[in-house]
């Protein structure tokens, strides 16, 4: 019961955090620009796309090809590349059930965390609070950092992104060490 307590703890108190970090500072936008001639790219990309949301890699290049590895070498040499998330006209912006979702997420990691710690034999207030942030700090490079070696994420939005998630671990750290203590 005490692993679920500070689990629900732990994610509440990586959730104000996430909170604060998105809404109050400007961890959120960093690394994020506006397209330039934006109407022009947001009517060419619709009329292209249409109604299709999703994630697009461009240039596509097909991967069955046995020679695709060199085919899209040679292509990024001379076009543009990257990744895009399109979505029509008509979705929602932030909305109640992203907040819900994001807690539950943050929950759950938060019982995941909680659950380990308990699984150790750390006594002392802070070795279980930076158990949890060790945690963090591996939660928090392993998508950022790969997103900018694989993909090009801009290296101010990987630290700013990968910062917020190992914070968010700090926090839930220290609400989770505060619930579950070790028996002497």
């Amino acid at each position: 019961m005490k692993i679920i307590l500070a689990g629900i703890a732990g994610g509440v108190a990586m959730f104000v955090w996430s909170s604060i970090a998105h809404v109050a500072l400007p961890l959120g936008q960093i690394g994020f620009r506006e397209i330039p001639h934006e109407r022009t790219v947001l009517e060419s990309m619709h009329q292209s796309i249409g109604d299709q949301s999703g994630l697009f890699f461009f240039p596509w290049t097909d991967m069955k090809n046995p020679n695709a590895m060199a085919e899209e070498t040679a292509r990024m040499k001379i076009e543009p590349s990257g990744l895009l998330i399109y979505h029509p006209p008509g979705t929602v912006g932030m909305s109640v059930r992203m907040l819900i979702v994001e807690f539950v997420k943050e929950t759950i990691v938060s019982l995941i965390a909680a659950f380990l710690l308990a699984q150790t034999l750390l006594a002392g207030y802070l070795a279980r609070a930076g158990f949890v942030a060790l945690t963090g700090l591996a939660a928090g490079i392993t998508t950022n950092v790969s997103y900018w070696n694989w993909y090009g994420f801009p290296t101010d939005y990987t630290f700013a992104y990968a910062s917020t998630d190992v914070i968010g671990y700090v926090a839930a750290g220290l609400a989770i060490a505060a619930i579950l203590k070790r028996a002497t």
